[in-house]
């Protein structure tokens, strides 16, 4: 009679000392392995164990977002302002109880200013339509005051390109292309699209990297393409052209930007035709003039006077040669892979520059000629129905928008591991992100922006969020008092 219990027991006796064996033989190699290379210091003095630190170190920023960091604290968005849009894409509501867990004694926290009588609820309003370049051949009329920030194809994926333009499409919103090229995926959903030209010119460049003015004909009579943006700077790398790791190139995205495959594609840090504001506006009459279409520029603020200079020069030359629009972009905005040193310390915060350049456009008597577009983590109510009172006539969203696709904040952006397939063109990562179940949660996100930030005009007492003004809004300062906006940034007469 066989003794299954005995062979049972000789069985997983063997196997444990084979296993106890490879482990301690595996641990011999790391040992020599690790004594024997000169790179890392902690590994070459504490052999086996000071793998342990690099492990840590990766899984650390892991931890501290699902089991230490409160709901306020994360950086560069918290869990509450990632769970507001989770909630607000879902369909199901977006209420909480118990209070709010915001600290309210923060200094610079905007708090809104409650009106006694509010309109009714037959006194509301939607914000009207706002037309963007009165002066050029076909200008713009924009449905909604919240779009979509440039987010290029190539930085993000195809399946994500097609999910926010069916979503912008569906809520009636605009999409900016970013620096990438026009795709067939972005026409694809039916959006109305601006065309960004950044310093390298994807997809309308020559061989020398010039632009290119039949290929700027050719995108502009896409209908759907209603205006050009002119990127000078954004947020993230202000001085700093696009990068675009060569791991990230396929050979349709070669083709749509105009380049080879194979090397990282590194966008010159400015234009190199233009020197100075009168080439500026030179350009922008020439890309208007080519296309027929509204055509304006993004940009980063740093100072006061670089602005004045500009449109001291438009009023020199005429506001017939104006940029139609201003995205203004602060320093701590921006999706895209950049240099720690330009992240972290170039660039005025959106907060600071906002009704800095709202007050020059005023003061040029220039605050209709040129609308003004806000962009940098705007990505929640309060966020945008601030910048409307601040000054803007439109907010527009990058990473709120990703964080509709499915962005769990990875920080894997730039290296083609996009765990959510938004950022990755690895099939495997893409196979996550459905575009036709995502494209629902993009215009929910866009519609629930646009209805929130009703009630908060509401409370305030207009009936629609482009009467917000800056005294409807109030900021909490050191003393642990709040002031007025209006205070802080006088703002005479009626800027709109």
């Amino acid at each position: 009679m066989i003794d299954w219990a005995g062979s049972i027991v000789q069985f997983m006796a063997i196997t444990f000392i084979v296993v106890v064996g490879v482990g301690v033989l595996v641990v011999m190699v790391l040992f020599v392995i690790d004594r024997s290379q000169t790179e890392d210091a902690v590994r070459r003095n504490y052999p086996v164990i000071g793998r342990f630190r690099h492990l840590f170190t990766e899984l650390g920023e892991f931890f501290r977002q699902y089991f230490f960091a409160m709901d306020r604290e994360e950086l560069p968005f918290n869990r509450a302002q990632r769970d507001w849009v989770k909630r607000a894409v879902s369909g199901k509501g977006n209420t909480v109880a118990f209070g709010s867990t915001r600290n309210l004694s923060v200094v610079g926290t905007p708090i809104f200013v409650n009106a006694p009588f509010p309109p009714l609820d037959n006194q509301f309003a939607k914000s009207e339509p706002m037309m963007i370049g009165p002066g050029a051949a076909q200008p713009y009329v924009a449905g909604s005051f919240f779009n979509i920030s440039g987010m290029s194809y190539g930085a993000i994926s195809k399946p994500a390109v097609l999910a926010l333009s069916q979503g912008a499409k569906q809520a009636g919103i605009w999409m900016n292309t970013g620096e990438g090229g026009l795709s067939p995926y972005h026409l694809e959903g039916g959006a109305d699209i601006v065309f960004q030209i950044g310093t390298a010119k994807y997809g309308v460049r020559d061989k020398e990297g010039r632009l290119d003015d039949d290929k700027l004909r050719k995108v502009a009579a896409h209908e759907q393409v209603k205006m050009f943006e002119l990127k000078l700077a954004q947020g993230a790398k202000p001085g700093k052209g696009g990068i675009l790791p060569g791991a990230k190139i396929t050979a349709e995205i070669a083709e749509i930007r105009g380049i080879d495959m194979g090397q990282d594609s590194i966008s010159p840090n400015r234009h190199v035709e233009i020197d100075d504001w009168d080439d500026l506006l030179d350009m922008l009459a020439h890309i208007r003039k080519v296309t027929g279409k509204p055509v304006g520029i993004k940009t980063v603020f740093g100072a006061a006077q670089p602005f004045r200079d500009l449109l001291d020069t438009v009023k020199r030359r005429g506001d017939d040669l104006a940029p139609d629009f201003i995205t203004l972009d602060g320093g701590e905005g921006g999706t895209g892979a950049s240099p720690l040193p330009l992240m972290d310390l170039v660039g005025v915060t959106i907060k600071e520059a906002l009704p800095e350049v709202a007050n020059l456009l005023r003061d040029h008597g220039l605050k209709d000629r040129i609308r003004l577009v806000a962009s940098a983590k705007l990505m929640v109510p309060g966020d945008v129905a601030w910048a409307l009172a601040a000054g803007a006539d439109f907010v527009t969203s990058a990473r709120g928008f990703m964080f509709s696709l499915g962005c769990i904040q990875a920080m894997k952006c730039n290296m083609n591991t996009c765990p959510t397939g938004i950022t990755t063109h690895d099939l495997r990562f893409q196979k996550g992100l459905v575009p036709e179940d995502k494209y629902k949660k993009v215009a929910r996100y866009a519609d629930n922006i646009v209805k929130e930030v009703e009630t908060i005009a509401h409370s305030v007492g207009v009936p629609e969020p482009r009467q917000l003004k800056r005294e409807h809004v109030r900021i909490v300062q050191d003393t642990g008092k709040s002031v007025p906006l209006i205070e802080l940034y006088p703002d005479l007469g009626d800027r709109r």
